[in-house]
This record gives C-alpha cells, sequence and structure tokens, in this order.
C-alpha cells in the first residue's frame, strides 16, 4: 500500500480523482529517454495528428495544452474579435467553474442563457443573440456548447447540428468544450465525427484528464479559419508546452485504439448500476437523466452529510439537497455497490430520527 494513501479507496467526487490508466503511463515512459524536438515539432504530435484526423477528418488540426480551462479559453479568444461574446448555458462549465477565466484572461464575455438540464436549443440562443452592429452590446460571435453537459447530460447528433445550423445562420461559430467528449459518444453509440465535425462544430476542446490521462488536454480546430493566429494565443496564454510530446503520448495512447470508448464505457456503466440501486430507496430523488458517467440526486436533510463521513461528493445545490456522484474509468462494481449500501443506510437512520 503507498503510505501517503489508501490507493484501494474510490470516491465518487468527480472523475478527476481517478489516477490515470496504466496504458497512459506506459505511454509516458516509452516517450522518455532521448532527444525529441521541443514545442510540438516531435514525433508524438506528428502521430497525433494523424490519429485526431482519424477521428475527426483531414482538415482537423489539434494544438496540446495542459488543461481544460486553458484548451476552453484559449479556443473561444482564437475564435472571436476583441468585442465578440460567447452565448453559454448557464450551468456551462466555463461560467461556472473557470474562475473568470473567460473574462480576465481571454478578455471575454459571456452571455449565459439559464436551461433546465444543461443543453442550449436553438430558441435558447435567440435569447442573446441580438444587438448585431450595437456599439453599446457586446458582439455575440460564438456559441459554446458542454458535452457532456455539467449535468450529466448529452446532446445527440440531431441536436448539436440543429444548434450549429442556427448558429452559423445566424453569422455565429460553434465551440464544443468536450472535457467529457469520450462518454458522450460512448452514452449515443456514434463516433466522435457525428457529434462534432459532421454536425458542424468548428473548434473543440478535447478532454483527456478526465478518462485517464495525468495532465493534458487539445484544442481541435475542425474548421481550417475557424481559429486565426491560435498558434500565438497558446504562447500568450502560457499553454505551450516546451516538452509536448509527454501529452502527445498520452491522447495518442488513449485516442488511437479504443481505450478512450472502452475506458469511457465503464464509467457510464457504472453511473447506471449507481443509478439502479438508489432509484428506489425512500427519500431519493434523481433529478436529470443518467446520460453519462454523472449521477445528480436530492436526499434527505442529513444524509449527505453522513455519507461524506465514508466516501467524498459534492454537493451541487446545498438549498435544495441535490448532490453530484461521478463515476471513473476506474470505478469498479464493489465500490458501487458498497456506496449504495451506505446510501440506503443513511436513509434509513433518517427516517428512523
Amino acid at each position: 500500500m503507498n503510505p501517503l494513501h489508501d490507493t484501494d479507496h474510490r470516491d465518487f467526487a468527480s472523475d478527476n480523482y481517478a489516477g490515470a490508466h496504466a496504458e497512459v503511463l506506459a505511454a509516458v515512459a516509452a516517450a522518455d529517454g532521448g532527444h525529441q524536438p521541443a514545442y510540438g515539432a516531435d514525433v508524438y504530435t506528428a502521430r497525433l495528428q494523424e490519429v485526431l484526423r482519424h477521428h475527426f477528418g483531414p482538415a482537423a488540426l489539434a494544438f496540446p495544452v495542459f488543461n481544460g480551462t486553458g484548451a476552453n479559453v484559449l479556443s473561444l479568444q482564437a475564435m472571436l474579435p476583441r468585442w465578440g461574446a460567447v452565448i453559454c448555458a448557464e450551468t456551462a462549465h466555463v461560467n461556472t467553474d473557470e474562475n473568470a477565466a473567460p473574462e480576465r484572461v481571454g478578455g471575454l464575455k459571456l452571455l449565459t442563457v439559464p436551461t433546465p438540464d444543461g443543453k442550449l436549443t436553438p430558441e435558447l440562443v435567440d435569447r442573446q443573440a441580438w444587438g448585431f452592429g450595437d456599439q453599446h452590446r457586446a458582439q455575440p460571435g460564438v456559441v459554446t456548447i458542454t458535452q457532456t453537459t455539467e449535468l450529466g447530460t448529452a446532446y445527440s447528433v440531431d441536436e448539436v447540428r440543429a444548434l450549429a445550423d442556427h448558429a452559423h445562420a445566424l453569422g455565429l461559430a460553434v465551440h464544443l468544450d468536450g472535457a467529457r467528449i469520450s462518454n458522450a459518444a460512448a452514452s449515443l453509440d456514434v463516433p466522435l465525427a457525428a457529434f462534432t465535425t459532421d454536425a458542424g462544430v468548428d473548434v473543440l476542446s478535447l478532454g483527456g484528464t478526465k478518462n485517464g490521462l495525468l495532465f493534458g488536454e487539445a484544442v481541435v480546430v475542425l474548421r481550417p479559419d475557424a481559429a486565426p493566429g491560435l498558434d500565438f494565443l497558446r504562447k500568450m496564454n502560457m499553454q505551450l508546452l516546451s516538452k509536448m510530446r509527454f501529452v502527445s503520448a498520452q491522447l495518442v495512447a488513449l485516442y488511437e485504439g479504443d481505450l478512450w470508448l472502452a475506458s469511457a464505457r465503464h464509467a457510464n456503466a457504472m453511473a447506471q448500476r449507481l443509478l439502479s440501486g438508489v432509484a428506489g430507496l425512500p427519500g431519493v430523488r434523481v433529478t436529470q437523466a443518467v446520460q453519462s458517467n454523472a449521477v445528480f440526486a436530492v436526499l434527505p436533510a442529513g444524509v449527505a452529510d453522513r455519507l461524506r463521513e465514508h466516501v467524498r461528493f459534492y454537493d451541487w445545490n446545498p438549498a435544495t439537497g441535490e448532490v453530484r456522484w461521478m463515476c471513473s474509468f476506474d470505478t469498479r462494481p464493489e465500490d458501487v455497490d458498497r456506496f449504495v449500501a451506505l446510501v440506503a443506510s443513511a436513509v434509513g437512520e433518517s427516517a428512523a430520527a
């Protein structure tokens, strides 16, 4: 056992809690030793271009970065003029969890829209897609969607296409925050291109950390003229890695074969197992469709605190008692079953009190 922590323990707080996949670690080790050109001129980054073109089409161009926040800010900054604004769901990660990085670092204006399930629609986009040419209003230029959403829901292929067609008709570009893109593809049972390139998405933030990487994501430009100056902005935003081969090697390991899909399918399946275990418990109400690796539920008063004595997870809405439980590529059936038993026990104690 690692003396610093119990390596057998699993939590349900975030898929970021999970370690790195063994195949990813092996890829990092294999990329070590010897010299490779710096700043992306290495053989691993060249191979990554080939791998991602297989998934996203021959025009796809990948820019590895340190993290998801950097990928999102960099993408949106490159897609917009200085006076541009981004339409997004109120619950979008760029609005709720980036600590104002889009505004402070990217110099962007976020135009948010409330949604019941985390998903934008053409009608919801129209709530903020106005004021074109008005010098007193930040000019809408990009619609960004999160796939899967912060509420664990997945846009269907048709939903993305309808959004992209509507946005393009208004002169807006489309960005997809794909931190959990693999979970979405696994849930929809479609190729990655089906709800990105083929559906009209212009630029993609490609996730890896939540699905088994040590660190690193990538901006993937799907339409060549959609993000001018991205090379320079990546350096300005401190997202240009000198030893880029170690991010590229991880992404190659994840996306070259089916590791990305197998890992996401497993995480999604564990969420379904968790859903089945808690859905019938008295006082437990699942609040969102479980379409990926997240389960959102409202618990009776005091139950969450009892559970957190054993397992970590986050409140989503403390005012209503809603919590979020996340499954990961390394979540095991016995972890889920143990957690379900803890929930049942805590609910029972609450009912008896």
